[in-house]
């Protein structure tokens, strides 16, 4: 079973006054590159893996999704999803993604936003995805880059100059990496780039488009502490097709 850390009070208090949580979609910065990535919606049917307060599928549903399933493993985030959403078409449940199952062929569109690095075995959860999904159907997620979490001691640097440098140690060592972030004990699993995207092709997948995301300079003069996410990758968008 995964790690469920934002059932715990400490972690979800913090998580829940983050901009991502307090202003949705508009609060992440990178929402504008992901919304480039993802197909036309009109008439889809979706599933949002790791759906927190499901805006990604109240933000479907107005783009033309005919039906939205979200699963996330926190009762904390399912409870406030529902309590945020008056939509019939839109339904959420409770499901470890390490164990997933899943009806073939039953979507148009799979979406997870910043949830598969906390799952150990990333390929069955692939090929659980790929076959859930119609031919042609595509597969958009977002991830911790693997240049920001491989570190097993995370945190700026400072040089002797002044300037601040991210540590990039243990990168070819994949797994677990233990942190403390809203919390104690936060566990995520670290792999390569090449690995992620490999599982994916091993899996069916065609990839089309990855984008190590960094803000734009319009988003940097908005709000200039996004100005050290130029300094290493933080996400990575990944689009896959079946």
């Amino acid at each position: 079973m995964a790690q469920n850390i934002y059932d715990t009070s400490e972690f979800f208090e913090g998580y829940s006054r983050l901009d991502r949580s307090v202003h949705g979609l508009d609060g992440a910065p990178e929402w504008p590159a992901i919304k480039t990535m993802l197909p036309d919606l009109q008439g889809r049917r979706l599933i949002d893996l790791g759906c927190g307060f499901g805006w990604f599928a109240r933000w479907a549903r107005t783009q033309g999704a005919s039906y939205v399933l979200g699963l996330d493993l926190s009762e904390n985030m399912l409870a406030r999803a529902k309590a945020d959403t008056a939509d019939p078409a839109i339904r959420y449940a409770r499901a470890d993604l390490e164990t997933l199952e899943l009806p073939e062929g039953a979507f148009d569109l799979a979406y997870s936003s910043l949830a598969f690095h906390y799952i150990e075995d990333f390929g069955r959860l692939a090929r659980t995805v790929f076959r859930a999904l119609v031919p042609a159907a595509h597969l958009v997620f977002t991830i911790e880059h693997p240049i920001y979490m491989a570190s097993t001691r995370p945190g700026w640097l400072v040089r002797e100059d002044g300037q601040r440098t991210w540590p990039v140690d243990s990168y070819a060592a994949e797994g677990a990496r233990t942190t403390d972030w809203l919390g104690k004990g936060v566990v995520k699993q670290h792999r390569t780039l090449g690995t992620t995207l490999n599982t994916l092709i091993a899996s069916g997948f065609t990839i089309r488009e990855v984008q190590e995301w960094h803000p734009t300079p319009e988003q940097i003069a908005e709000r200039p502490a996004l100005a050290e996410e130029m300094e290493r990758p933080m996400m990575v968008l990944i689009s896959a097709q079946r």
